[in-house]
């Protein structure tokens, strides 16, 4: 079982990885690892969210869509409504828990039906096509979500994409879709660019992004190009109420629309036509990578809304990952930032779906022992279902040889590393002194997600932390006092060390709550430090309540815990990072290096901005994170506990003790429809 430690640095790494690869695929076209891979990266990444959610970072690549556009000389256009990305299913029961996650949210009956749309999922060039009473005006990449690339006059040579729709249509309206090059037409090109002694297309969609994100619209003139519409985005107007009937008048106004597209009423007809589709994946003219599926009615996805990059209203269900046999050479180990001891797996590369695979995760020494492998057994590998790529299956335990012995001492510091009470994680007992720990606590301050300091990676910090310059994070910004010796080392030049001494510098008065992460306290992820910044404000004040957390003040662990999500645990890691006179060390010294700004909310006003609302009982219109939400966007807090820094309950039938407390505090208590007329009139 992954602890929580563990998981931040797990979720740093796959942010990191995942961004790495956004870019490969959106911006550069040139993805180094296949779809699914990629999805197993996103998988895991949820899957930690999912059992930490305290631990999401402000850089998860659930808050991220696609990739900023640079580099290729083409405009840049602001999207006039965000171009999202899709949540992944990849099993049948997956699909079930999303039709059950919209009956909850929703507050539907268990047996009503909740209809979808089910489509192929073309594997092609996100595209936004704005048209102005029915002429179009403007056609835009997605890129990261809000700015894509002008591409308007090469759509111009793309057959499927109409310069002036048919019929009567909207003032505004966006169609979304995806350009693509048929398989057959990619075989053809990549066969006159082999020809001609040139470097072919390493897949239809990469030939499609390239062919059309030309500088030269001549270039894409020449390129046989395709586009399928999957949905809309900015509209004045809607032709109809479900996604059904909007999609066939898009089909009407002359935009292709996928020939496989279907409404179903029943979820396990929605399956049958996955299936379905995959059975005919092979025959298909382009490539696909799923089948989506939407909720059909309007207005439900209206009320469902959004979750950072996606909607709550639609899923992507992919086909399974790929299996391959190879050779594990060999285990090695390495030691991250909480001194856990992690193998990976070292394989004789093998090709899996068109990637080469060669390292493993092995996760922790009873994953090994599961397995039952030793270096020289032939194994099973996947490229989905976990952080990928994964042994599934030892092919040769059976055979007679030596178990292989987990490492009871750091192979970086030789101190004895050991799995405490109740944890399957071994993990090196040194702490600080442990110089792979000390690093990789540093290169986490500096991470996205933290301090984010541009310049500063993990050969730097390495390089910098070997000659006795970085030992706690304060010496970060005493960096400047090393500018002549920075210069003298191999690979710095002015302009370098300028930019990196700006960039430091840049961070004087850092966000309080990235400051917070980015010491990597356990237990404390980039919501988690959020949600502790809005509460007490400061860093000055976290600091304070620590030292009282420290002291088992009471009254400080009631503080704590009264915010909403953060709980027992989060209090007793705060207390014990103030309670080490080390830490206390770090903290002091840090803070006289930097001044994070108080936390100023950007929520809009309203009557019940600043205020604290508990919902408690069962609400019978609405789910309990609907209610949530609605909450945030008046910019009030919802706690999870009643307090006489409570200013409202909301309690449905069968509220319980804390509408006795609210009660017994004189605390304005309302119903479910008094909360809706607050919410329709603020």
């Amino acid at each position: 079982m992954t602890s929580e430690a563990d998981a931040a640095n797990e979720l740093m790494r796959l942010a990191k990885q995942i961004a790495y690869h956004n870019k490969r695929y959106h911006a550069e076209d040139a993805p180094e690892i296949s779809d699914a891979e990629y999805d197993a990266l996103v998988r895991r990444n949820n899957e930690l969210e999912a059992a930490f959610p305290h631990l999401i970072r402000a850089d998860s690549p659930n808050t991220q869509v696609g990739a900023a556009v640079e580099g290729s000389g083409l405009q840049k256009i602001t999207h006039a409504k965000r171009m999202m990305s899709l949540d992944n299913a990849f099993a049948a029961q997956d699909v079930y828990d999303f039709v059950a996650r919209v009956r909850r949210f929703l507050n539907l009956p268990a047996d009503a039906e909740v209809a979808l749309t089910a489509e192929d999922k073309i594997d092609g060039l996100s595209l936004s096509l704005r048209y102005e009473k029915g002429a179009l005006k403007q056609a835009a990449t997605r890129g990261d979500g809000s700015v894509g690339e002008d591409v308007t006059a090469n759509v111009a040579y793309v057959a499927d994409i109409p310069q002036h729709f048919n019929g009567d249509v909207p003032e505004v309206f966006e169609i979304r879709g995806e350009v693509y090059m048929a398989k057959s037409d990619f075989a053809a090109i990549n066969d006159a660019q082999m020809a001609k002694g040139g470097k072919p297309f390493a897949n239809p969609r990469n030939a499609a992004a390239g062919s059309l994100r030309q500088k030269d619209a001549k270039v894409t003139a020449s390129r046989p190009l395709r586009f399928l519409a999957h949905g809309w985005g900015d509209v004045s107007a809607l032709p109809a109420d479900t996604q059904s009937q909007v999609m066939a008048a898009i089909a009407a106004w002359g935009v292709p629309i996928s020939p496989l597209l279907r409404r179903f009423g029943d979820t396990a007809d929605v399956l049958a036509h996955y299936a379905d589709i995959e059975r005919r994946r092979a025959d298909l003219p382009y490539d696909i990578d799923g089948v989506v599926y939407k909720v059909d009615r309007l207005e439900w996805q209206e009320r469902l809304g959004f979750v950072a990059k996606s909607p709550r209203w639609a899923i992507a269900h992919k086909f399974p990952a790929e299996r391959a046999e190879t050779t594990l050479e060999q285990i090695d180990i390495q030691v991250g930032r909480t001194g856990k001891l992690t193998p990976v797996g070292r394989l004789t590369p093998v090709t899996v779906g068109g990637v080469v695979v060669s390292n493993v995760t092995l996760h922790n020494r009873d994953e090994i022992a599961r397995l039952g492998v030793r270096p020289g057994d032939r194994v099973v590998v996947q490229r989905a279902g976990d952080v990928i790529p994964q042994i599934v299956e030892n092919l040769t335990r059976e055979i007679a040889r030596a178990s292989y012995d987990f490492p009871a001492h750091c192979p970086e510091c030789g101190s004895e590393a050991v799995a405490e009470e109740g944890e399957v994680d071994v993990r090196c007992t040194a702490g600080l002194i442990c110089p792979a720990q000390r690093v990789q606590r540093l290169i986490h301050f500096v991470s996205r997600g933290a301090l984010d300091i541009e310049g500063l990676g993990e050969k730097t910090i390495q390089e910098f932390f070997d000659l006795g310059w970085l030992e706690s994070p304060a010496d970060i910004f005493r960096l400047r006092q090393r500018r002549a010796d920075i210069l003298s080392r191999d690979g710095w030049q002015d302009k370098s060390v300028d930019n990196l001494l700006a960039a430091i510098e840049a961070k004087r008065a850092p966000d309080g709550a990235k400051l917070l992460f980015g010491l990597g306290i356990r237990h404390i992820g980039t919501v988690t430090a959020r949600d502790l910044f809005k509460a007490f404000g400061s860093v000055e004040e976290i600091g304070k309540v620590g030292l009282r957390l420290a002291q088992a003040d009471e009254s400080a662990i009631a503080d704590v815990t009264a915010i909403d999500g953060v709980g027992g645990a989060v209090a007793e890691a705060l207390g014990d990072f103030f309670h080490e006179p080390h830490n206390l060390s770090v903290w002091t010294d840090l803070l006289n290096a930097v001044q994070p700004p108080p936390y100023v909310s950007n929520i809009r006003e309203s009557a019940w901005t600043g205020k604290n609302i508990v919902f408690t009982g069962k609400l019978e219109t609405m789910s309990r994170d609907e209610a949530k939400a609605q909450a945030e966007a008046l910019g009030a807090k919802s706690a999870g506990s009643v307090s006489a820094k409570t200013d409202l309950v909301v309690a449905g039938p069968g509220a319980g003790s804390k509408l006795k407390q609210a009660n017994a505090l004189g605390i304005q208590v309302i119903d479910e429809a008094e909360w809706a007329n607050i919410v329709q009139n603020a």
